[in-house]
């Protein structure tokens, strides 16, 4: 890699976005007292400048990635239109080291949007949201309020796969979250559900535990001003690992039944 911002992108993709020092170190090796051998008249260069100025190119490069972002969405007047556009975005690190964009799935004029953090290793093979163990049980959650995958429209905050389905960073949730903006404003769903405590907070803009957020809608406003009920609750993999909140979840079918007889 010859090339810095190929070199910053190779960091950002391995999880890293802090530089502490612009030298290595041996954290094993005892301090030594720095040598106070400098001359009154000598200019000192800080550091922790050069540190700085690292960590200022990886967030410029952000910035940049989220602008173009925004900007090439707002250019799709289709859902195929946004699919392309999203194969062919280069700004998210995510897409190098995924084998696929998971693009949304579903009915583009469904009644409800069904929204996930980012794809898992089965949907990063097949191209397609929610096709593993948790997508089987989202079929049957589905179907227990007599709702058919083919009825809704289901996809992520994420079309890319995070290395070793790590948590997503928040540089890498600001550049795909554009997408995603789009896809609702595309579809105009009359309810939004939300599974998992990552996609409540991407899409909501908070920082609320999934406990707090689920039970109750909160409304979301599209950048066309559409308000649209949303209706959170935990994602199909938790339930899965932790099989005593599946009341819960199944007390958020009902809801969102009851509300989408009410639209």
């Amino acid at each position: 890699m010859d090339n810095i911002e190929q070199i910053l992108n190779w960091y950002l993709t391995a999880g890293v976005d802090e530089i502490c020092a612009d030298t290595p170190c041996d954290a094993l090796k005892p301090a030594v007292p720095p040598q106070n051998n400098v001359s009154s008249n000598s200019a000192a260069v800080p550091t922790a400048n050069v540190a700085r100025q690292a960590v200022s190119d990886l967030s410029q490069i952000n910035v940049v990635a989220c602008k173009n972002a925004e900007e090439i969405c707002q250019k799709a007047q289709t859902l195929d239109d946004l699919r392309a556009m999203t194969e062919d975005f280069d700004g998210c690190s995510l897409k190098f080291s995924a084998n696929s964009t998971v693009f949304g799935y579903g009915n583009p004029q469904a009644e409800v949007m069904l929204i996930g953090e980012a794809p898992g290793a089965d949907e990063d093979r097949l191209g397609e949201p929610f096709v593993g163990r948790s997508g089987h049980l989202l079929d049957k959650m589905l179907a227990a309020i007599e709702l058919k995958r083919e009825d809704c429209y289901i996809t992520n905050i994420l079309p890319w796969r995070p290395p070793g389905n790590r948590t997503p960073t928040s540089e890498e949730v600001a550049v795909c979250l554009p997408f995603l903006k789009r896809q609702i404003e595309l579809i105009k769903p009359k309810i939004i559900f939300i599974l998992g405590r990552s996609a409540a907070n991407a899409l909501l803009d908070n920082a609320d535990s999934i406990s707090s957020l689920r039970g109750h809608f909160i409304d979301y406003t599209s950048a066309q001003g559409t308000v649209i009920p949303t209706l959170s609750s935990f994602h199909p993999a938790y339930l899965l690992r932790t099989a005593s909140q599946k009341s819960k979840s199944w007390a958020d079918l009902l809801r969102l039944k009851h509300k989408l007889s009410e639209l």
